[in-house]
């Protein structure tokens, strides 16, 4: 609200009074402190080496050394959802995004339009004296909306942010990528045969977008979304950089989890009970639905023992290159964290750096040379793939490895993005530092945080309320929970109860237990009732190694499971505000209305008026 004007007006200016207050632009705190949000994409809680991983990454650990590792932090198990959550600080379901953004339909929990109720962090902290970058991935506009025609209250520039460069969709090649620079196409600066990779030119605009406003005003505080293109697929990397890792996969996925998981402990993120998440572990693909439909081959591991020498070392090249392209990313993220130190602003600069989910499995059980195929459901024979090994994350390629890398980079964990019931899914990497207001330095937090927690959690730390009315609209309660305390204090209370619902699969965490359906997020399945309920103990078996039957259990009250999954059930029917369903199953699909006013009837059934069981 405008400020009311406390000058005075006489007939003659030379006996009135100016009020300025009205009409300057919000100035933030003296001191306030810069925020950088780091989003990776797709990286496995077991795949960095500051978790414990193969690949190598001395800006994250840097990071991580110059704050805290959150052990137990947790994501919608999608990209899109999570990074809704990053930027509001609601639930997915809440903001319309209970899927990815070009996958909308005509419900609130998945309509792909974030409500302007539920303001971005960046709209707010614009209102208070800060400038607003976002530099990368987008993936928060409906599909239908990204052209040169469309409505752009949902690009960056409409949601907050003052300068925008990256695209807009869900991935794009790093050698050919779709920029957008703030509101217009643009072709990248060169070709690969010049050097060109995304990595390094959105590094280059990260940089030149803060240089550019601190040239002219060197006190302002800036708020930035860097929000990398690694590690979604394309994979893809100079050659150089994926040949630093020969010999580093070559024994195989299945063999390289348990050094993950020691070193895991060693590093203090995980209990010393926590035990390994077995090799397709309900069986599958001998495993059914309730009513006898086949397990989905996409969401399968190959044994390593099983596997041919060619294909076997086809899988090593592709984790050499997923591993060459992650490490290349955090070598131009380094650069970022250079520029700040040597222009003085990186003490000051709160940092928080996430993955959106676990490592993806949309490679399927051998792996593709064309992701392509995945999207119009066509299998990749690894002997389509082997014709092209030499290519791999070259500019000819479009590349995505095997499910049993995802399985090997989410140790311990069960499966992989997409599956929101399992920690393979939802739990993540989370990084925080501020080195001039936090004096953790490489210490480890065990407390259960999820994505909607670090939007009031950055409000906390900058002393911000969240406005009750924002360009116009009335705001939407805030559903995080700060997690300012444990920054200091490695015993303050964790979220208590998270619920996840995602592309047919529901889950519910509560004070240590989660219940979830077996329900493969892409099988198209339905009769949502009919599902089996697991209840997991995760504060003994953090890896869901063993699952607890849904009646009595030794040592507790017999209502645990029954209850547990009654929660989730309500909690999640009542917050979802979308039917149950399976988004790449053609029953499953709606279609927004098109220019002519039609409209595709959606088919898929509503949420039932009592609790699934």
């Amino acid at each position: 609200m405008a400020k009311p004007f406390k000058g005075k007006i006489a007939l003659d200016i030379r006996d009135s009074q100016p009020d300025w207050a009205p009409y300057l632009a919000p100035k933030a705190p003296e001191n306030a402190p810069n925020v950088l949000v780091i989003a990776w994409d797709d990286v496995g809680y077991g795949t960095m080496d500051c978790f414990g991983g193969p690949v190598r990454t001395p800006t994250m650990s840097r990071i991580a050394d110059m704050g805290v590792r959150y052990s137990n932090f947790h994501t919608t198990a999608l990209c899109s959802p999570s990074r809704a959550s990053l930027m509001t600080g609601r639930n997915a379901t809440s903001n319309g995004m209970a899927t990815i953004a070009e996958f909308s339909a005509g419900f609130p929990g998945i309509s792909t339009r974030i409500p302007f109720e539920n303001g971005f962090i960046s709209e707010v902290l614009g209102e208070r004296g800060y400038n607003t970058y976002c530099v990368g991935k987008w993936h928060l506009t409906p599909g239908e909306e990204i052209n040169m025609a469309a409505y752009k209250g949902r690009w960056p520039l409409g949601r907050g942010f003052e300068r925008f460069y990256g695209f807009l969709g869900g991935e794009s090649s790093c050698w050919y990528p779709d920029l957008i620079h703030d509101n217009h196409p643009v072709d990248p600066p060169a070709t690969p045969e010049e050097g060109y990779h995304i990595a390094k030119d959105l590094s280059d605009k990260a940089i030149e977008f803060i240089r550019d406003a601190k040239v002219v005003d060197p006190d302002k505080p800036f708020f930035m979304y860097l929000s990398l293109d690694a590690a979604h697929a394309p994979h893809h990397v100079f050659k150089e950089w994926s040949d630093r890792y020969k010999g580093v996969f070559d024994e195989g996925y299945e063999a390289i989890r348990p050094g993950i998981l020691r070193r895991q402990k060693e590093l203090g993120l995980l209990p010393e009970n926590t035990e390994l998440s077995p090799i397709n572990p309900h069986g599958e693909p001998a495993a059914t639905g309730p009513d006898g439909q086949p397990w989905p081959l996409l969401d399968t591991v190959r044994p390593w023992d099983e596997l041919s020498s060619d294909e076997r070392r086809l899988f090593i090249r592709m984790a050499e290159v997923f591993a060459g392209y992650v490490s290349y990313s955090d070598d131009q993220l380094g650069r970022v964290l250079d520029f700040l130190e040597s222009a003085g602003e990186l003490d000051n600069t709160i940092i928080v750096a996430v993955s959106d989910n676990g490592a993806s499995g949309e490679g399927g059980p051998s792996g593709t040379f064309n992701e392509w195929r995945f999207f119009n459901g066509l299998p990749t024979p690894a002997e389509l793939s082997l014709e092209h090994i030499d290519e791999l994350g070259g500019p000819t390629s479009y590349n995505h490895y095997n499910t049993g890398w995802a399985w090997a980079f989410d140790t311990p964990f069960p499966y992989w993005k997409r599956w929101a019931g399992y920690e393979g899914g939802v739990a993540d990497m989370c990084l925080v530092a501020w080195p001039a207001g936090i004096d953790a330095r490489g210490e480890v937090r065990q407390q259960y945080v999820h994505a909607v927690d670090v939007v009031p959690t950055l409000y906390d730390l900058l002393g911000v309320e969240p406005p009750e009315v924002l360009k116009g609209y009335p705001q939407n309660p805030i559903e995080g929970e700060s997690f300012r305390a444990s920054l200091t204090d490695a015993t303050a209370p964790g979220r208590q109860t998270q619920f996840y619902a995602m592309l047919g699969q529901r889950s519910i965490y509560h004070e240590g237990w989660l219940a979830c359906t077996v329900h493969p997020p892409l099988s198209g399945w339905g009769n949502f009732a009919g599902d089996v309920w697991e209840l997991y103990d995760l504060s003994t078996d953090r890896a869901q190694s063993k699952t607890w039957p849904r009646g009595n259990r030794p040592g507790s009250k017999p209502s645990r499971a029954s209850g547990t999954t009654t929660r989730a059930s309500t909690t999640g029917c009542r917050s979802t505000t979308a039917p149950p369903w399976n988004r790449l199953s053609p029953s499953a699909r709606t279609e927004a209305p098109r220019a002519t006013g039609t409209s595709t009837t959606p088919t898929a059934r509503p949420c039932p008026s009592s609790p699934a069981s």
